[in-house]
């Protein structure tokens, strides 16, 4: 697999010298990591992709003239601490599609971002998965990408734009079966920007039962320049898409909210959360307080450090008790600090 992938990347990289419509581009991103509070106790440890999972990608667009272009992106995820494959050894685990673009929008096949999990990322200071803040250790994100999707994507329109996202379940015998549905609307208009996102999905049926979960977010973002707030709230219903990260059959019923600001300090800025889960039907409830600042050292590099911890009201390594994780991985406690850097490129 790792020779398929080189032999691709060599391809693209002398495609990209010979046409200027390709792009090759990158995260490389690393930190120390120190969890506690877990069933397993306090670890510390290298990880690749804390800020933003590291990533080599390949984008490229072809002029099809009146205002038509045919477009793709590639982009496939390293763990930069082993050096190996990431999203469980995907050749192009982060996004591989290909499609349209017109003066109207674009419309993309393959793997790609839920609608949902872009709503976060605008809404959650923390961009949904970043550093130990990451609102995605709370709050749903629809699996953060869907396989063989349909997606159209529309350009602004006096500030406002929206998606829509089909992804097919391909299970024989059954169309409902492993079906998403994604949607999002945005208004974006100087230092306001409004965001509505929602997730259906349908998980690979067990016997006869077919499991839905349902997910809709409400959030904006006002900017005052000194400081940018930000404010959302969501209601899950089901069991499949509520924080599949850790525990698909967390919570029948939740509904979470999400506080957050960005001060600009320096060279840097400080970022802060605070997120609240309230389960409906469990009552196994739980708050998270996040903590983050960046310092550029450039205009593709930072450094960073974060802290987060989440209050549960389960036990450790009971249903119900929610991890501080990273833009890589779940984490394995109810505390964590990151210490680490990123290049971009």
């Amino acid at each position: 697999m790792n020779k398929y992938v080189f032999a691709v990347c060599g391809i693209f990289c002398n495609v990209a010298m010979a046409q200027s419509s390709v792009t090759v581009y990158g995260v490389a991103d690393a930190a120390l990591v120190k969890e506690s509070g877990g069933v397993a106790g306090s670890v510390t440890k290298m990880v690749g992709g804390v800020e933003g999972g590291s990533r080599i990608g390949f984008r490229g667009t072809e002029d099809l003239g009146g205002g038509l272009a045919a477009i793709f992106t590639l982009e496939m995820g390293i763990n930069l601490d082993s050096g190996t494959s990431a999203q469980g050894g995907l050749a192009f685990g982060r996004q591989a599609f290909v499609g349209l673009s017109s003066k109207a929008g674009t419309l993309t096949l393959g793997r790609q971002y839920t609608p949902l999990f872009l709503t976060l990322s605008a809404i959650d200071p923390f961009q949904a998965f970043s550093t130990a803040g990451s609102a995605a250790n709370l709050m749903s994100n629809a699996g953060i990408r869907m396989n063989n999707t349909v997606k159209y994507a529309s350009s602004p329109v006096n500030g406002f734009s929206g998606e829509l996202a089909y992804g097919l379940g391909e299970t024989a015998g059954n169309s409902s079966a492993g079906r998403q549905l994604g949607a999002g609307l945005a208004y974006v208009r100087g230092p306001l920007s409004l965001r509505l996102g929602y997730a259906n999905v349908n998980s690979i049926p067990v016997a006869t039962a077919l499991t839905t979960g349902k997910t809709t977010l409400i959030g904006g973002v006002y900017d005052f320049k000194v400081v940018k707030i930000s404010l959302g709230v969501a209601s899950n219903k089901g069991t499949v898409n509520v924080n599949t990260r850790v525990d698909p059959n967390r919570a029948a019923k939740s509904r979470d909210t999400i506080l957050g600001l960005t001060v600009p300090v320096g060279a840097g800025n400080i970022r802060a959360s605070a997120i609240m889960k309230q389960d409906r039907r469990t009552n196994r409830d739980a708050r998270q307080l996040g903590l983050a600042y960046n310092y550029f050292i450039s205009k593709r590099s930072d450094v960073y450090v974060a802290y987060a911890r989440i209050r549960n009201d389960a036990l450790p390594g009971a249903i119900g008790f929610y991890t501080v994780g990273n833009a890589t991985e779940a984490g394995g406690g109810d505390r964590a600090f990151n210490v680490g850097m990123r290049h971009s490129f």
